[in-house]
């Protein structure tokens, strides 16, 4: 078999995109938290392009217990792999040993980039990298991948990639225990690249992937295999304890070549993270950041800027000309209302798409791309910890929440992340209840920020509200543990521009592509109700739960009609009628469409993570529930303001 992949192996947030970025040249969503790279990226890498570089998900340990730990290992298993860059955290080498150690028990050959050994420096921590390559048997090289320091001397160094030194010799009964497994795996199913002790160590610890390519191997006699390992077990060699051993050996190393010189202070960012997690602090600090990004988003992005678009550039120079050009050459009336009607191609479905929402979310993405490349979002786990165990799970689903925001479709497939199926489930049902996309939530903050703060916080506890009990309910319906938090902690730091950058043109790049042709598709569909006198009769039909119900004008049933095709299309109706709607009809019609149901891309991601039985029941509790939260809100709104 020819080698032609090398892949990037580490912890969690220890730079391993950016790393990638910077080898490749290929763009990959990189974020300053855990959990971001949750499939394998792969891309020919700048300096040989015959050779294929695998960006693998974060391990926090192997044998995998997580998703993305065992896509890691399935890429370990299944690629063809010549050697593998592990990328390290400087200021973090034990935890970087310990990951260290079984590689070397697997054989495989390695260069150690030694990362972010800047901010590892400036935090009085030295490392002795040419002793720790001794002691390793491979080329250990400090880089900076944010600021490209190392690259092309680690570029250099893969040429002399080796095999690791093992880094400990187990207890007699432990050794004596994996020669056996390692000889069983030698001889009925040996690797054609990873060492059969180091199968026999992971097979131990019961990583499923090994399991899985060690019975697709070797068939029936595998039993024979798994009877070894439970009179293994049974004699007191557990995966627990080989795994303290591990890290045993990676402290006693990462001891003798560290040095840690001593300060008067922390740093100003090792500071101000911990301000951002104090009981205290945190939530005055976290009350900031949201007005920060109210003013940035709701106000300069939703007010100025929609302004300009819409009033100034739109609706006193493009859609004019553009409907007098239409009008004066297209004679056929029905295609020149399709264009430039009411329902227009252009007129709607392009202007809602440019002038309304294009402004809103380049903000919002903006404020996002700081917020995660600064290490923010990763405290945010921390502080929902005690939160989110009344709903049944930890503090690391507020990752994919977050996620969420950007992109409630994406942020689904993140949900991988979570370590069990229980978790999973309530964190995508609470996704497609109540956390609005980013183009939504840039409308919202738009329509209500326009109106008043007051008006926002309204929205916003509503939302919470709605996001709590339902996770409430949905921890105790479904039958399952919550897990305790274990998740990683990235510094504080300024977000880079450059990054933030490239962040924020990926992710226009897709609203483009993916977002303006169901803003095209689904204007044409409301065209064609309204030629056909659908949308009249649509909007007849709903008015008792519309207009009565919500208390909203009988033309913002329209919007919910457009709210089946994407939520934020709904969102963008409503803004279209804020003129006419008072305060309470703002608020109470963007909790509705908020709570709607979720777009289709996210229903067919739904479908695809957790089957369809699952998502038609989601909808069929959504669809109600919002309409249900809508008109009681109405209903005490007018109660309180009367």
């Amino acid at each position: 078999m020819t080698l032609t992949a090398i892949a990037l192996v580490g912890n969690p947030n220890v730079g391993k995109s950016v790393l990638f970025h910077r080898l490749t040249g290929a763009y990959v969503n990189v974020s300053n938290y855990p959990g971001t790279t949750v499939e394998v990226a792969r891309a020919a890498a700048r300096f040989d392009a015959a050779i294929d570089l695998v960006d693998t998900p974060g391990v926090l340990t192997l044998p995998a217990r997580s998703d993305d730990e065992r896509a890691t290992m399935r890429a370990l298993l299944h690629e063809p792999l010549r050697a593998v860059i592990q990328v390290g955290d400087a200021k973090n080498l034990r935890r970087t040993l310990t990951l260290t150690a079984l590689l070397a028990e697997l054989g495989v050959p390695a260069v150690l980039a030694l990362n972010m050994h800047d901010e590892a420096g400036a935090r009085g921590v030295t490392v002795d990298a040419p002793t720790l390559s001794d002691a390793l048997g491979i080329p250990v090289v400090p880089t900076v991948a944010t600021g490209g320091e190392g690259i092309a001397q680690l570029t250099h160094q893969l040429a002399q990639a080796r095999r690791l030194q093992p880094l400990l010799h187990y207890d007699a009964t432990a050794e004596a225990a994996i020669a056996e497994l390692a000889a069983w795996i030698a001889a009925r199913a040996p690797h054609p690249r990873l060492a059969a002790r180091g199968l026999a160590i992971l097979y131990l610890g019961q990583d499923s992937e090994v399991e899985a390519w060690l019975r697709e191997t070797a068939g029936d006699a595998c039993a024979e295999l798994a009877a070894i390992r439970d009179a293994v077990h049974a004699r007191g060699t557990t995966p627990a304890a080989l795994a303290h051993e591990r890290g045993e050996a990676a402290g006693t190393l990462a001891a003798r070549v560290t040095q840690r010189s001593a300060r008067s202070s922390p740093l100003l960012a090792h500071r101000i993270g911990q301000w951002v997690i104090h009981r205290v602090w945190a939530w005055p600090i976290l009350l900031g950041v949201l007005f920060a990004v109210y003013e940035f988003v709701g106000v300069f992005g939703a007010g100025t800027l929609v302004g300009l678009m819409e009033e100034t550039l739109f609706g006193e120079h493009l859609n004019p000309a553009i409907t007098g050009f239409v009008r004066q050459h297209i004679q056929i009336g029905w295609v020149a209302d399709l264009l430039v009607g009411e329902y227009g191609l252009w007129t709607m479905g392009m202007t809602y798409a440019l002038a309304l929402i294009l402004p809103i979310v380049t903000t919002f993405f903006i404020a996002f791309g700081l917020l995660e490349d600064s290490g923010y979002f990763a405290r945010l786990s921390i502080l929902a910890n005690r939160l989110f165990s009344l709903i049944g799970l930890n503090g690391r689903a507020v990752l994919p929440m977050v996620l969420g925001l950007g992109c409630v479709t994406m942020a689904t497939l993140t949900t991988r992340i979570l370590h069990s199926p229980r978790e999973r489930l309530i964190t995508i049902f609470l996704m497609a209840l109540a956390i609005p996309c980013s183009a939504q939530l840039g409308v919202v903050l738009g329509l209500l920020g326009g109106i008043s703060f007051s008006a926002l916080l309204i929205w916003v506890v509503s939302m919470f509200a709605v996001l709590m009990l339902a996770g409430f309910l949905a921890a105790k319906l479904i039958p399952g543990r919550r897990i305790p938090l274990v998740t990683e902690m990235p510094p504080i730091r300024l977000p880079l521009l450059g990054n933030v950058a490239k962040k924020t043109v990926g992710r226009l790049k897709w609203y483009l592509i993916e977002v303006i042709p169901l803003f095209l598709l689904g204007t044409l569909i409301m065209f064609l109700l309204d030629q056909f006198g659908a949308l009249p009769a649509i909007i007849r039909a709903g008015e008792p739960l519309v207009s009565g119900w919500l208390g909203l004008p009988k033309e913002a049933s329209a919007a919910f009609v457009m709210g089946f095709l994407r939520r934020d299309f709904g969102a963008t109706g409503l803004f279209a009628l804020s003129h006419s709607l008072s305060p309470i009809q703002a608020v109470v019609g963007m909790v509705t469409i908020t709570l709607f149901v979720p777009c289709i891309a996210s229903v067919m991601m739904i479908v695809k993570e957790q089957g369809l039985k699952i998502a038609a029941a989601m909808l069929a509790l959504i669809i109600p529930f919002a309409f249900l939260i809508g008109g009681l809100l109405n209903h005490l709104l007018r109660a309180v303001w009367a």
